[in-house]
């Protein structure tokens, strides 16, 4: 890969100057450190745009998994939940490869910057969601077919593992004074968005095809149409402005595991912010139609329809929490969402009941409380580690957390329910939430506090 953010050994040049060769989207050399970079915008185009498309093909997977189940696993005479845990541990297998890409596309963000890094993401998770679209069946091929899945979602994790670290990195450096914890929303805007296209492309497809259509082709549109799509993310993400200061481009380039070595407390940190948050936001925004559908009996495809609404509402929400934090600090709105949800999981997940309107109104409410921790967690992180690992002290803890605890709980959830003991999940999701409560009561408030770049 070129290394298009070095710096040239030549004066600084006219941007205005079609002639010069040089890369406007590149800091001059001499460029002021401290100042965020200009066009925030588009900066929040090439993250969000990008960002929402390897989103949506990460979670088509989630949104699809009973389709994938039947289709790609064999059949259990004795029990029809066998095909499906097989498809959420592939799904955990994928979130596995998550800290690797957090370290690996962090220490790239790191060393040849933010926009490089994003673009080799997006590359990595059109290819691996084209591979998923195109994963023959187990009728056709027998045990070549889960083997294709896994290897699917394991490049599909380390795409994901990175993107989070390198565009949460880009995303709160672009940010303006004051302005860090609006940027940040725009993290789960986007991931929103993307969830929330994956989801209206399902619910779509479950509502126009037959059940014979969706198991025989239906279920590989969404796939092939994100790798289509990820093209697109790559076109938009090449124009961005590199976030990183000329002072770090010149410095000498950090080693892979130089955060890890130099910061071991700050890495500890971000994965007791994390754990609560992850746990509650996967259950919540992926795993809760499944939920629904096996322990309350809700419709398949009104738990999806339930799940798009939901998703469009909580999109809504992100900026509002931004703002606020930006406004009152981070504190308030990460205690605001780990005691809600320690108090709360319980007697959420307990009154599901049958209906559409039941399980919206419980999604719904979880959104709310979700918003304090997805609205600010970009900023939060961003801010506990000095620019020169900013990215890869993120992104390996960060996704280490997610894939214990975020990746594990559509399976932890099915398992409780095939052991009998279904009703245990929500007292997890409360435990863990209440942990993270103790490490935000012991955070530093950093919301107006300078970024170090």
């Amino acid at each position: 890969m070129t290394d298009r953010t070095s710096p040239s050994p030549s004066a600084p040049s006219d941007p205005s100057d079609p002639s010069d060769p040089s890369d406007p989207s590149e800091p001059a050399a001499g460029a002021p450190t401290a100042a965020p970079p200009r066009r925030p915008l588009r900066q929040l185009l090439a993250a969000s745009v990008g960002n929402a498309v390897e989103w949506y093909d990460w979670y088509a997977y989630t949104f699809l998994a009973t389709y994938i189940a039947g289709q790609v696993f064999p059949k259990s005479s004795g029990n029809s939940l066998v095909p499906l845990l097989s498809t959420f541990a592939v799904f955990a297998v994928g979130f596995f490869m998550r800290p690797v890409g957090g370290l690996l596309m962090g220490a790239v963000a790191d060393r040849h910057g933010r926009r490089a890094a994003l673009t080799v993401t997006i590359l990595l998770m059109g290819g691996s969601s084209l591979l998923v679209g195109l994963t023959p069946t187990y009728a056709a091929v027998g045990v070549l077919a889960p083997v294709v899945l896994v290897l699917a979602r394991l490049l599909q994790g380390l795409s994901v593992g990175g993107e989070f670290a390198a565009s949460t990195t880009f995303l709160v450096e672009s940010a303006g004074p004051g302005r860090r914890g609006l940027f940040s929303s725009f993290q789960y805007v986007s991931t929103s968005a993307g969830q929330l296209a994956a989801s209206g492309v399902a619910a779509a497809l479950v509502s126009t095809l037959d059940d014979g259509q969706m198991d025989g082709w239906g279920w590989r549109v969404p796939f092939v149409l994100g790798a289509l799509l990820s093209l697109v993310g790559f076109w938009i993400r090449r124009g961005a402005y590199e976030t990183r200061s000329a002072e770090q481009r010149a410095a000498e380039r950090p080693g892979l595991f130089d955060a890890l070595r130099h910061h071991p407390r700050e890495s500890l940190l971000i994965c007791g912010i994390t754990a609560g948050g992850t746990l509650a936001y996967y259950t919540w925004t992926s795993y809760l139609p499944t939920y629904a559908e096996l322990n309350a009996g809700i419709d398949k495809a009104d738990a999806l329809v339930a799940g798009t609404v939901a998703l469009a509402f909580f999109a809504l929400l992100q900026p509002v929490g931004g703002m606020l934090s930006d406004r009152f600090g981070r504190k308030p709105l990460l205690l605001f969402f780990g005691l809600g949800f320690a108090l709360l999981s319980v007697p959420l997940l307990r009154s599901l009941g049958s209906s559409f309107a039941s399980l919206l109104l419980v999604q719904c409410a979880g959104m709310v409380l979700l918003t304090g921790f997805t609205s600010i967690s970009a900023a939060v992180n961003a801010e506990v580690f000095p620019a020169r690992v900013r990215a890869a002290g993120i992104g390996f803890p960060y996704s280490l957390t997610v894939a214990v605890f975020g990746g594990t709980a559509p399976y932890v959830g099915t398992l409780f329910k095939e052991i009998g003991h279904a009703g245990l999940f929500p007292w997890y999701v409360a435990a863990l939430c209440l942990v993270s409560s103790v490490v935000y009561l012991r955070l530093p408030e950093s919301a107006h506090k300078e970024l170090d770049r």
